[in-house]
């Protein structure tokens, strides 16, 4: 029998809540802290309801993967994913299965570290404004979701309230250091690259993605989620063509059920159709299943 969709952990974690975001909660472990990933889903700055069965196990199990990935690259913040290991802490395991990570604390850096390897989405809409994106100038003429020769980066100053602000590397500079500054970037397209590849030969298109770092000690560190389909944005190769929106592999259903419907976009959204429900979850976890398989092809 399927377990129940998450809306909050708050009742069954034994520890101070230190923050509630949108999909994460944090909990205080002392040395460490305790994410729970939810099954909570947002769009146009909304929580909807109600979750989405399964969404917060893929999103906490394939940061997990991806971290494993990664570790030989830069180092990151797991400490465990075992729900056995909090103890009394958890109240409910079953419910908490495959959905925590205690990760050690590191002091976040208020950069959004977004690698773009397509012109796409916010990146596209800059473009045609002005030209450039985050102040890189770009050759005339090139066409929405056309590759870039070179992957670039584009980072943003994280806001807790509100948007995320884009900014130029020079302005980056400016916050955190040209040493930093360019450590991060150097970070970000390893990762995107490293990625990339891996996503291309199963027939997936990482289009373009966002990283949290932090500090330990002085030392950069990779915090919070990565590749994710809430963090990172896939195509499926099959899809792919130039000067069209391309079907994301992700809550995709749920924007799209939202600019059909009627909703006035200034008040919370009615709950989602069961349908609309039922085809996102099935998008999570066709894209888990397709990144973590150890041979998965297109043909499989």
């Amino acid at each position: 029998m399927a377990l129940p969709a998450l809306s909050t952990a708050v009742d069954l974690i034994d520890a101070p809540l230190l923050y509630k975001g949108k999909v994460r909660e944090l909990y205080d472990l002392g040395e460490h802290m305790l994410i729970v990933v939810t099954d909570r889903i947002s769009a146009f700055d909304y929580v909807l309801d109600p979750p989405v069965p399964a969404k917060g196990t893929v999103l906490n199990k394939l940061s997990s993967f991806w971290f494993e990935q990664t570790k030989h690259l830069i180092h990151n913040h797991v400490v465990h994913t075992d729900e056995e290991l909090l103890g009394d802490i958890a109240k409910n395991k079953e419910l908490l299965d495959g959905r925590i990570m205690v990760a050690r604390k590191a002091e976040r850096i208020d950069i959004e570290c977004v690698v773009r390897g397509y012109i796409t989405g916010g990146g596209w809409r800059q473009y045609q404004a002005t030209g450039e994106v985050n102040g890189i100038q770009l050759p005339e003429g090139m066409r929405k979701n056309e590759p870039f020769p070179e992957p670039i980066f584009t980072p943003a100053a994280k806001n807790d309230i509100g948007h995320d602000e884009d900014i130029s590397m020079d302005r980056m500079k400016e916050l955190v250091g040209e040493n930093l500054a360019l450590e991060l970037q150097e970070h970000s397209l390893m990762l995107y690259r490293f990625a990339r590849d891996y996503c291309a030969e199963r027939g997936i298109i990482l289009a373009d993605c966002k990283f949290e770092f932090g500090l330990i000690d002085g030392k950069v560190i990779l915090i919070d989620e990565i590749f994710t389909p809430d963090s990172s944005r896939f195509w499926d190769k099959g899809n792919y063509a130039l000067d069209i929106e391309i079907d994301s592999m992700d809550k995709e259903p749920v924007r799209t059920y939202l600019a059909s419907s009627d909703w006035d976009k200034n008040s919370k959204p009615q709950p989602l159709p069961e349908s609309v429900v039922e085809e996102t979850t099935n998008r999570y976890t066709e894209i888990y299943r397709r990144i973590t398989a150890p041979s998965f092809t297109s043909q499989s």
